[in-house]
């Protein structure tokens, strides 16, 4: 593996946010557009790229997948879901649960958050779910929101505007990402999903998306004294 790149702070990570959308405004090629195949229609839950966008160095992912009419927001057209990877924790000891499937232990994935986009493009939310919803290494909010400033996609082998724009968002939206995760933590408390409690609630079907904010860029770059 080659060397981790650099944590982006705030202000560079905008500025590339603002670049991305520019760029992609200037092509009239919005996000959807450069992750779902040209000219055919997209199928319910499959991922985008197959097998997902890796990162060369530091093997972080994503994909972008869309959910059949009625299971999500009608705003949305679909989302991202974005994974660190996990040998880019410290330590990757005290996992809560571990992926159900023993084959997908191969991904070794520690989920992020998912990004809400709407029909033209635009990012209108960020949520978590829980570890079943995309079969994670769960861990505890503290250890994933350490690694926060690892999360680098920029050098997958898929559309390098989305690479860089998804690892800037994250870098963008790092302090309201970790306030996601300690929601989630919070919830999964709520309901008695503890290493001391009933495990299998982190595999009950009902509780799925634990915690969601909207997303406004504008209110976002003007916070930065950049709109």
């Amino acid at each position: 593996m080659s060397k981790t790149p650099q944590p982006l702070e705030a202000k560079d990570a905008a500025e590339i946010v603002i670049e991305t959308i520019m760029t992609m405004a200037s092509e009239g090629k919005p996000l959807m557009q450069r992750v779902l195949p040209d000219g055919e229609q997209p199928i319910i839950w499959e991922h985008y790229p197959d097998n997902d966008a890796r990162s060369k160095s530091t093997l972080g992912r994503w994909y972008y997948h869309i959910h059949k009419p009625g299971d999500r927001d009608p705003a949305e057209h679909g989302h991202f879901h974005l994974f660190l990877h996990r040998t880019q924790l410290v330590d990757d000891s005290g996992a809560w649960s571990e992926p159900a499937n023993k084959s997908e232990k191969r991904a070794n994935v520690v989920h992020v958050a998912g990004l809400s986009i709407d029909h033209v493009g635009i990012p209108r939310a960020w949520f978590v779910a829980n570890r079943w919803v995309t079969d994670e290494w769960l861990y505890p909010a503290e250890k994933i929101i350490q690694h926060l400033p690892l999360y680098h996609v920029d050098d997958t082998a898929e559309d390098i505007t989305v690479n860089r724009f998804l690892t800037a968002m994250v870098a963008l939206y790092r302090e309201e990402i970790a306030d996601l995760i300690r929601r989630r933590d919070v919830y999964f408390s709520d309901i008695g999903a503890t290493p001391d409690g009933d495990i299998a609630l982190w595999e009950d079907k009902k509780h799925d998306i634990l915690a969601e904010i909207p997303v406004d860029l504008d209110e976002k770059l003007e916070s930065l004294g950049l709109a």
